[in-house]
């Protein structure tokens, strides 16, 4: 598994997409590993598919479970795929499921969406997709 920075994964993303487009090849599949709860209502980034890494009210990674939502989607195992969670926690978890399920390109966003705590307990004031201005959206 390969670890961007938002501002890398970003680079990446837009890279690879124009690449892809050039090759009549899928462009990368971006995941939101949140709960759609906090994908939907914390904010997200254009254009990624939201498949839960776990879900209220359970709270349990299902991982054999995640892989199979995450191949539906991708089409095949080979796809470059980029994960993004709140901190970049979940996506460890997430994407070493993924390269257990034979997935052979997988990335995942260092610091997530919110980045990590500051030292009074704030997200997306220290590090993070959205501390780093990049684009997302909010229900």
């Amino acid at each position: 598994m390969k670890h961007l920075s938002p501002q890398e994964a970003w680079a990446w993303l837009q890279a690879e997409n124009s690449a892809c487009a050039s090759r009549g090849d899928e462009p990368p599949l971006f995941v939101d590993v949140r709960m759609e709860i906090e994908s939907l209502y914390v904010g997200r980034p254009p254009g990624v598919e939201n498949i839960p890494w776990y879900e209220y009210p359970d709270l349990t990674p299902n991982a054999s479970r995640f892989a199979e939502l995450v191949e539906q989607e991708a089409g095949n195992k080979a796809r470059a795929i980029l994960l993004i969670c709140r901190s970049g926690k979940r996506t460890l978890d997430a994407g070493k499921a993924l390269e257990t399920a034979g997935f052979t390109n997988v990335q995942h966003v260092v610091h997530g969406f919110e980045g990590e705590l500051s030292d009074d307990f704030k997200r997306s004031t220290v590090n993070g997709w959205r501390f780093d201005g990049l684009p997302w959206e909010q229900m």
